[in-house]
């Protein structure tokens, strides 16, 4: 006996069609999932409204963390290494008017 019988071949084509309707129905819809309005608290509701994209204060807090980032970058670091060089040279400078050697320590 070879192939499948005629019950098995039906009950095979009935779980396909349920294979395939489960997952359709799977599949969400426009107007899924219905969920309830948020009920938001004080705090919340001016996080929401503050945060919205293309607020104002959203812009200007934009701008000083651009601000904040070109100075640091641009003007305090190369402050910071220039102050540094200058110490360190002069450093070595007082320590040859004075006659001493610095890597003797004598």
């Amino acid at each position: 006996m070879s192939g499948y019988t005629e019950d098995e071949k039906l009950r095979l084509q009935q779980l396909r069609a349920l294979r395939r309707r489960w997952l359709r129905d799977q599949e969400l819809s426009e107007r899924e999932p219905v969920l309830p309005p948020r009920k938001l608290g004080p705090v919340a509701a001016f996080w929401e409204r503050f945060l919205r994209p293309g607020g104002l204060w959203r812009q200007q807090v934009y701008k000083a963390y651009q601000t904040g980032g070109f100075l640091l970058v641009r003007v305090l670091i190369p402050a910071w290494l220039v102050t540094y060089y200058v110490k360190k040279s002069l450093m070595e400078w007082s320590w040859q008017i004075h006659g001493y050697s610095q890597g003797t320590g004598f």
